[in-house]
């Protein structure tokens, strides 16, 4: 069995020593990580998007209102075109996620992800390193699922929230499928339905499938950021199989909440849990010092 060589003064220090003395890191990213860089679904963020939704409805956040059954498909999209502008088109660059590839960028690493906004295209991730399981606002699918194809167009969507009107867009706006001719609707993950998966989704989960298979062994960190219990079947539960499987691995979750960890990794576990920007900024300023004075 492998020893690991790590701080534990802090827990920046602690995710710093760590990936530095990691043979490879396989990143998991919930809905945590970006809530930290202020991407949040509650709050002043959601009031100010949707107020006349939420007077409607009387919604509680946005994940709730993204999953609402509208009555009509130009509310529908009234909503969508707003939400896809706000988490996807004009989302600015998140500071924790910069500081996670800065602070990969020497070691083997994937990531798999059940967001869906922009913040590893934002950042300037090598996209062949990341996996949306569960897709990406930005694209639209057939609501009949006819086919496996998604399409994308920034244009139309900007063009549905500029012309709106008491929560309905214009009906000539509405997407229609090219196949089928059904309604078009977000490519995203529902419980329910499931999504389209695309060609390129695949693509996607053969290359993170395949680093996986290339790092079972070995000082792997399995290294779970802002994932909470909504889908643990995607990233939490396979990590801590992974985890048990390689007895060299750790399981490192960061996480203001406090999550159940099993018995049988226990001892391979280590659970951060300040701010996730904060850690993630000072463990990416360490390293950078630490290079800086080897050089």
């Amino acid at each position: 069995m492998s020893t690991w060589n790590y701080n534990t003064n802090s827990d920046s220090e602690t995710l710093a020593s760590l990936i530095k003395d990691a043979d490879a890191v396989v990143v998991g990213v919930g809905a945590g990580m970006s809530a930290s860089d202020g991407f949040t679904y509650v709050g002043d963020r959601f009031k100010k998007n949707f107020p006349d939704f939420i007077e409607k409805y009387g919604w509680f956040d946005m994940l709730q209102a993204s999953l609402f059954d509208f009555p009509t498909t130009e509310e529908y999209w009234a909503f969508q075109s707003r939400f896809v502008k706000l988490n996807y088109i004009d989302q600015p660059v998140g500071k924790s996620y910069v500081a996670l590839k800065e602070m990969l960028e020497h070691t083997p690493y994937f990531v798999i992800t059940t967001n869906a906004d922009n913040a590893f295209y934002k950042a300037d991730y090598d996209m062949d390193k990341v996996f949306y399981y569960q897709g990406e606002y930005a694209l639209m699918q057939c609501s009949q699922f006819c086919h496996n194809e998604t399409y994308r167009d920034d244009e139309m969507m900007l063009k549905m929230v500029e012309q709106q009107q008491d929560m309905k867009v214009p009906y000539d706006l509405i997407p229609f499928c090219p196949k089928c001719n059904a309604k078009l609707e977000i490519n995203k993950r529902n419980a329910e339905k499931g999504m389209v998966e695309s060609p390129h989704f695949f693509e996607q989960k053969a290359r993170y499938e395949a680093f996986l298979n290339e790092h079972k062994s070995g000082k792997v960190i399995y290294l779970e950021i802002g994932v909470g219990y909504t889908t643990p079947q995607f990233i939490k539960h396979p990590f801590w199989r992974f985890t048990c499987q390689n007895k060299d691995a750790k399981f490192v979750t960061m996480n203001q909440k406090s999550y159940r960890i099993p018995d049988d990794i226990k001892e391979q576990s280590i659970a951060l849990t300040d701010d996730i920007q904060t850690t993630i900024v000072k463990a990416n300023h360490i390293l950078k010092e630490q290079q800086h004075v080897s050089n």
